[in-house]
């Protein structure tokens, strides 16, 4: 029996796929190549792959970078995509990582808001029962001062440590879950 040319192209990708899973692999490149040499030194990449990022790395003009990126992408398209798994892993796990560190951030931005705001008694009562080991003498000190800050126009320096120190809080509680 022959394949008819209708079985044949049914069995290939489409060309619109094609094109999606190399600007998939030129978006890895770009990434890849926004990394610092040390975290590439982490990463399992072929030799090739990591001597031409090394030469991307070193390339000045925009439109040189850019084909240079272009033939990257190239490099990378001729290996298998098992290759680059555990680099793509690690890299969805440092966004990840980048993701929860910027919410917690938020969390402490909007806990720091909380507690200087026109409920701060309030919402300092729930976070001390919340975190009965904490030094509340110390945090109400800082809110007082943050407090009078705001009102007489001062530079923000007790805001900033109030942040601190819940920032430090948020991180020894995220310690303390993980462990």
């Amino acid at each position: 029996m022959h394949d008819t040319e209708e079985d044949i192209d049914s069995e290939r990708p489409s060309r619109s796929a094609r094109r999606r899973e190399a600007l998939d692999v030129l978006v890895f490149a770009k990434q890849l190549s926004g990394l610092p040499a040390m975290r590439l030194d982490k990463l399992e990449l072929p030799e090739d792959v990591r001597d031409e990022l090394a030469t991307l790395q070193r390339t000045p003009s925009h439109i040189a970078h850019k084909r240079q990126l272009a033939h990257l992408a190239k490099l990378m398209r001729a290996h298998d995509e098992e290759d680059f798994a555990t680099a793509r892993a690690a890299l969805a796990h440092d966004k990840a990582s980048r993701a929860r560190e910027t919410a917690a951030l938020h969390r402490v931005e909007s806990l720091r808001e909380s507690l200087l705001g026109d409920k701060g008694d309030d919402a300092l009562t729930g976070f001390i029962a919340a975190h009965p080991g904490i030094d509340h003498q110390h945090l109400r000190a800082l809110i007082r001062q943050a407090r009078r800050e705001r009102e007489t126009g001062k530079p923000p320096r007790a805001q900033r440590e109030l942040f601190r120190t819940l920032w430090e809080i948020e991180k020894a509680l995220d310690t303390d879950q993980r462990g």
